[in-house]
């Protein structure tokens, strides 16, 4: 009696495992990728990914609620193949935001107006303070987004002007990290409809 395998079941096998692997890789790269990779530890409350470039974000405020302590630290911005995002480092859990698109940027504590450019403007507005002014990244070529302005931080709320090329679909959402105590906020901007 032979303990060799039938050929048809070796192959039958090696194409499960391909196809096993191809399915996880394609898993994979359907994540949305954060502008750098998220630590051990790190949860997220981001919606599902698509597969293709999705537009079904709308242009809607997007809210959450609660304060929280903490202050933030630092504002980054990465782009991708469907939008461009615009990363808000922070101490602490993450907190609640107020995001949406206005005519005019508008200070905190002062209410002064707050010259940010591009075709359309969304005042991204953070529920935790900063204790010092962090840079604004460039976005210089950019394909949708066209500035980002600081616009203060008063009484435990930050609110940040970032100009975009056009009104276009919009999603935020937090990360939590909570082996370094740390958290972002995230606003992606589609580039197209």
């Amino acid at each position: 009696m032979s303990t060799t395998r039938p050929a048809h079941r070796r192959s039958s096998r090696t194409t499960r495992g391909r196809v096993t692997v191809l399915a996880a890789a394609l898993a994979v790269a359907a994540l949305p990728a954060l502008a750098t990779a998220a630590p051990a530890g790190a949860t997220a409350t981001a919606p599902a990914a698509a597969t293709a470039c999705s537009t079904a974000w709308g242009s809607l405020p997007k809210t959450s609620a609660p304060l929280a302590t903490g202050r933030l630290t630092g504002v980054r911005a990465g782009h991708h193949a469907c939008y461009d995002r615009l990363v808000v480092d922070m101490t602490g859990v993450a907190p609640g935001y107020d995001v949406r698109y206005v005519s005019q940027v508008h200070a905190e504590g002062s209410g002064a107006v707050v010259p940010v450019a591009g075709g359309a403007r969304l005042a991204v507005v953070v529920k935790k303070g900063a204790t010092s002014v962090p840079a604004m990244p460039s976005v210089a070529g950019y394909p949708t987004f066209r500035q980002v302005r600081w616009a203060g931080s008063f009484e435990g709320y930050t609110t940040i002007g970032l100009g975009v090329r056009a009104r276009l679909p919009f999603r935020v959402f937090t990360v939590d990290d909570t082996a370094t105590r740390t958290s972002r906020l995230v606003v992606d901007v589609a580039h197209t409809w």
